[in-house]
């Protein structure tokens, strides 16, 4: 059976994809390929109890913010349809 691959896009802020880039300028590494490997490496070590994980989002700055962003944008209309992409 053929392992299955699912695309996720990460936006890094400029001080977090300049520290990613110099990273993998110094193992040799395509950007990609390491961040790839980074995010495995946190998920797999990652608590799922509810609790770790509400914490967890709780401390990234400005999520709730963009997160109610995001819904009003969605009630605006301001959004592309997932067909239309």
């Amino acid at each position: 059976m053929a392992a299955s691959s699912n695309r996720v896009n990460v936006i890094l802020d400029e001080e977090r994809a300049l520290k990613l880039h110099r990273l993998a300028e110094r193992t040799h590494t395509n950007p990609g390929t390491l961040a790839r490997s980074l995010l495995a490496s946190a998920l797999d070590e990652a608590d799922p109890d509810p609790r770790d994980v509400s914490a967890l989002l709780d401390g990234i700055d400005g999520a709730w913010d963009q997160a109610l962003a995001g819904i009003a944008d969605a009630r605006a209309g301001r959004v592309i349809p997932l067909e239309d992409l």
